[in-house]
């Protein structure tokens, strides 16, 4: 009686293995542009993205870009999370693959940038 059902999950769990599964590709920083930008790509595409809820403090920008351009060297791995556009430019929350905080937390965890979303409504 239980031969049956367990040879169903054995042969669908087989073909769930068996699958040919697409991996996810994360975006490249292809280059630190300044201020809240960067330029990724993916595969063939290139962006420009602006780190989105952060305005660099306009005295330590220099700071901030040294900040961004230690943790993102040419090549590092990001995952994107866009929220918008902004002057023909993608709104993104960009977090480098294996770390838990997005950049633009970081920045103003540095005190090298303001939260510009917690004036926004919702």
């Amino acid at each position: 009686m239980w031969h049956v059902p367990l040879i169903r999950i054995f042969l669908l769990l087989g073909l769930v293995l068996s699958c040919n599964v697409v991996p996810a590709f994360a975006a490249e920083v292809l280059h630190v542009q300044g201020g809240p930008l960067l330029q990724v790509g993916d595969r063939n595409r290139t962006y420009t993205i602006e780190l989105a809820c952060v305005e660099i403090v306009p005295e330590q920008e220099s700071e901030a870009l040294e900040w961004l351009r230690q943790r993102l060297p040419r090549r590092r791995r990001v995952n994107l999370q866009p929220i918008g556009s902004s002057n023909g430019q993608l709104l993104a929350r960009v977090t480098p693959i294996g770390e838990e905080k997005s950049l633009s937390t970081g920045l103003i965890d540095a005190g090298l940038a303001t939260d510009s979303c917690l004036a926004e409504p919702g």
